[in-house]
Order: structure tokens, then C-alpha cells, then sequence
């Protein structure tokens, strides 16, 4: 992993991820989450501060050493406890049916294998557990369409991996989850990149 990705590209996605606008889906995304919560793509924590009071901890995985790093100050105030149990969504150092919900944000868009990422998040879910999701994605009108696929090239690079075109929900089913609620519209900016959609899904 070069520097970019290392320090540059961890910078980029904290500063676009808390802009002001981002606290609203933020807050839809975590409404109803409690107990053991498993975050992968914990990022920068830029969660905790929405998190409810019936969430009793945090298993946070995060692969990025610099994300995880200016968590710190974050971490260090939030009410749940936050335990760092791994650094790759593909692989959970975690038991079967270890957790009470998951949560997921922009993280889908990334990850190289999300089914795979979504297989591990459904095996240490307890039965009827929660997965919380948050994602960009495909836009379902095809000029904006058009753009994601001619701007994803690019934006793989310059987002180390960030695809414009998956779609979470998708996804989310295909991994065996069933929906129990998604909405999805676009969030204020360009339209490639603000296709959003928010939802829950049960094991």
C-alpha cells in the first residue's frame, strides 16, 4: 500500500464523510441499532456520535491504520465501548452468532468482494439480528447511470477501490438477508456520487 493510500486517501474520505449533510443519513442508518454492534469499515468513527443508548458495544473492524488513528479522539467520547476485533471484513476473527446487529457505511462501494464481506457479517449475526446499511450506489436514471460507469475507472483509483455502480440492496438480498425496509433518493451533490440509499435487513 503506497502513501496515497495509506495517508492521503483516509484524509479525503474522513473530510468527505462529515460534512454537515451526511449527519442526517448518519442518524437514519443507526436509529434502532442495541447490544453488540459489529461496524465494519469502522473508518474514522464518524458513527459513534449517532449511535443509541441501547447499543452496549462496538466491534469495530478497520483496515486502515490512519482512519482508525484519528478515531481516537472520537472513541475516547463515546458512551458504547469501541474494540478494534480486525482489519478485514472478508475474514471476521469473530465466533458464529456473536453479535446482535451490524452496521454498514460506505463500505459495500469498496470492499473487493462485498458478497463475501456480507456472508461474514450474516454468519456472526445472531438469528433475527439486524444489519443496518448506508451506501452509494447505481442511479436508477440512465444519463446519471452513464456518468457512474464512465467516472468509475477513475474514481477506483483516486478512492482506492470505490466503485460508483454497485448496488447495496442487491447485494444485501443476494447474501441471504431479507429487507425489512430501504429508502433511497439522492443526497445533496453531484449525482454520481449522491445516489443513497439506507436500510435494514434481517438474518
Amino acid at each position: 500500500m503506497g502513501l496515497y493510500q495509506r495517508v492521503v486517501v483516509p484524509r479525503l474520505v474522513d473530510w468527505a464523510c462529515s460534512l454537515p449533510l451526511m449527519s442526517v443519513w448518519r442518524e437514519r442508518v443507526c436509529a434502532g441499532l442495541l447490544g453488540e454492534v459489529l461496524e465494519v469499515g469502522f473508518g474514522s468513527g464518524l458513527n459513534l456520535a449517532h449511535y443509541p443508548a441501547a447499543v452496549t458495544r462496538v466491534d469495530a473492524v478497520e483496515p486502515s491504520e490512519a482512519s482508525f488513528a484519528r478515531a481516537q479522539r472520537r472513541v475516547t467520547h463515546a458512551t458504547p465501548p469501541v474494540v478494534r476485533v480486525g482489519l478485514d471484513g472478508h475474514h471476521l476473527e469473530l465466533a458464529d452468532e456473536s453479535c446482535d446487529a451490524a452496521l454498514i457505511t460506505f463500505t459495500l462501494c469498496t470492499v473487493s468482494d462485498p458478497l463475501r464481506v456480507l456472508a461474514e457479517v450474516r454468519r456472526v449475526l445472531r438469528p433475527g439480528g439486524q444489519l443496518h446499511f448506508l451506501e452509494h450506489g447505481l442511479a436508477p436514471d440512465a444519463r446519471t447511470a452513464r456518468w457512474q460507469r464512465r467516472l468509475e475507472p477513475l474514481e477506483r483509483v483516486i478512492a482506492d477501490g470505490c466503485h460508483l455502480t454497485r448496488d447495496a440492496v442487491s447485494l444485501v438480498r443476494a447474501a441471504g438477508f431479507e429487507i425489512l425496509g430501504v429508502e433511497q433518493g439522492y443526497a445533496k451533490g453531484p449525482k454520481p456520487w449522491s445516489y443513497f440509499s439506507v436500510g435494514v435487513a434481517r438474518r
